[in-house]
């Protein structure tokens, strides 16, 4: 390896290193002393209730980690949105867990936890997995109700959610293991098996403080909706136990009796370790400022020997090409980062989408639709050409070509933001707005509207045009000024972090692991066996 390839490797790392030292923090929920208040009450924290759950020899890939991240400073903070969350298997299912943490402000629900639940539960049904819920809430936060009880997708589409799945035929196990109120009540019961917990456990529309309020009865929370009123008398409930160990054996039980599903028929063999695996980490320079040839990372992650390109001559700025991951046959979609030449002899900037680029796109997604084969998505782009050529040749035509494919794309796309996702390059690569199943990015990545520079250097402009027309003085020492602020705004707003906090993705990965959640991500998929017809509408040509 040479000095530039270690540096970049170097670099890499210890980006990821930073990725974790975050979430070793993160893991810890509400803090140290909020776990021994769990343990002291012969509660589990939700990470030790998944890790007891889970197959202790198959990958659990937590989903949504860095969800509220440096979000509601002034309520103290809501770290991981308050749930654990993720895919992981049960007596060898592969399944959705969805569990509240306890020691994150009592479990309640801020915006982002019902957007982050939401999540889990639409990978549940696009993908037709078994959703397990591990309860332990009180309920919506009140200072914040606005923003998460009234609208769509707010608290309410969980149950609408729950109601839709149950049709579906999807399995969903509830298990209360502490309070779950109000409206909250209705997601375990609206579950196909409910399991409670002695003590802790309980279900009730209303606590014992809002009953005497309402009503003026005085009732201890057991009697009003423990695990004995609800299993014995009204008959909510349908199993209990004394303690949160056995309840867990029981959902593992329920899960090893499930019929297997008819899969999608996506082809798998056996797998083969990449030929260049050592390569992932090395490949992209620090800051991504360097040209890079996407193909050598393409060779990083694939099956050695599998990766066949497509039109390699063509429309070099994006490579496409069949391959497979871990086994599974892919169709790979990637910005080549090499400055190119075409036959024309014309010069083409990497990273960016031309005219012939997305036509060979476009093309390449109709033909993995129709031979039924995932998609992966691997983006770096920084966006479509620009200039009175490019617009003369049609470029928003191509572009408008490439995005209806992506759109009306029915086989599963799975996203990996590697680098770059600017503008109208991330739709075109399938960016969260065009439902990939799975969707994750590298510690390197960058998400906006444009890159940093020039939009600093916009917003600039227009805030200096606004000042001078209303008669202040603009020095170039003031511009400076004002354009180092602007920057420090804008790249903050562009970090992986950002958009993991916001769940623009689904989780920042070690490089490392890329095959892994791709290779896991069409596992998942592959239990979906209803592919719909696919269908372009009005296609430019």
């Amino acid at each position: 390896m040479d000095l530039a390839f270690n540096i970049n490797e170097d670099a890499m790392k210890l980006a990821y290193s930073q990725v974790r030292q975050k979430l070793e923090t993160i893991y810890d929920g509400g803090g140290k002393a909020a776990i021994k208040k769990q343990h002291e009450r012969n509660k589990l924290t939700a990470r030790e209730r998944i890790k007891y759950l889970c197959d202790a020899d198959k990958p659990f890939i937590e989903m949504g980690a860095f969800a509220g991240y440096e979000m509601y400073a002034e309520h103290g903070g809501c770290p991981a949105g308050g749930t654990v969350s993720g895919l992981g298997y049960v007596s060898g299912r592969q399944c959705v867990i969805v569990a509240n943490d306890q020691t994150v402000k009592a479990g309640a629900w801020f915006p982002i936890t019902g957007k982050k639940n939401l999540r889990m539960q639409e990978m549940a049904m696009e993908n037709r997995l078994p959703i397990i819920y591990l309860v332990d809430s009180a309920g919506v936060y009140l200072p914040l109700q606005d923003d998460i009880f009234p609208d769509k997708e707010h608290f309410g589409r969980v149950f609408r959610n729950n109601a839709r799945m149950s049709a579906m035929g999807i399995t969903q196990i509830a298990a209360v293991l502490g309070a779950c109120v109000a409206g909250g009540a209705y997601l375990p019961i609206m579950s196909d098996e409910t399991l409670m917990v002695e003590g802790n456990g309980s279900i009730y529309l209303a606590g014992p403080y809002l009953v005497k309020a309402a009503i003026g009865e005085t009732v201890d929370a057991e009697t009003l909706g423990g695990a004995v009123t609800h299993t014995e008398i009204s008959g909510i409930a349908d199993y209990k136990f004394e303690t949160e160990h056995e309840c867990l054996d029981h959902i593992k039980k329920i899960m090893s009796k499930l019929a297997r599903p008819s899969d999608a028929g996506f082809d798998r063999i056996a797998p083969h370790a990449p030929a260049q695996a050592s390569n992932v980490y090395g490949v992209l320079s620090e800051g991504n400022t360097k040209p890079y040839d996407m193909v050598q990372l393409i060779n990083s992650l694939t099956d050695a020997g599998s990766f066949d390109q497509f039109k390699e001559d063509y429309g070099k700025t994006i490579v496409c090409g069949y391959a497979r991951i871990e086994g599974w046959a892919v169709g790979i979609v990637a910005n080549q980062r090499l400055i190119v030449k075409n036959k024309k002899g014309e010069m083409q900037l990497g990273g960016v989408i031309y005219n012939d680029s997305a036509d060979k796109a476009a093309r390449f997604i109709m033909n993995c639709n129709q031979k039924k084969i995932p998609l992966v998505f691997l983006q770096d782009v920084t966006g479509f050409m620009v200039g009175s050529r490019s617009e003369q040749s049609g470029i928003i035509k191509d572009g408008a070509k490439m995005v209806n494919a992506v759109a009306n794309s029915v086989v599963p796309k799975i996203t990996i933001i590697i680098g770059n996702s600017y503008g109208a390059g991330n739709y075109a690569m399938c960016g969260k707005a065009y439902d990939p199943r799975f969707i994750y990015a590298w510690p390197s990545a960058k998400i906006a509207v444009m890159g940093g520079e020039q939009a600093g250097k916009t917003l600039l402009q227009i805030q200096v045009a606004s000042l001078k027309a209303k008669g202040k003085t603009i020095l170039p020492k003031d511009e400076a000024d004002l354009l180092d602020e602007i920057m420090q705004r804008y790249q903050q707003q562009t970090t992986p972090y950002y958009a993991a906090a916001r769940l623009w993705v689904d989780a920042i990965i070690d490089p490392a692991d890329t095959r892994l959640v791709i290779a896991e991500g069409i596992a998942a998929a592959n239990q979906n066996n209803h592919i719909a017809e696919f269908k372009t509408g009005v296609f430019q040509v």
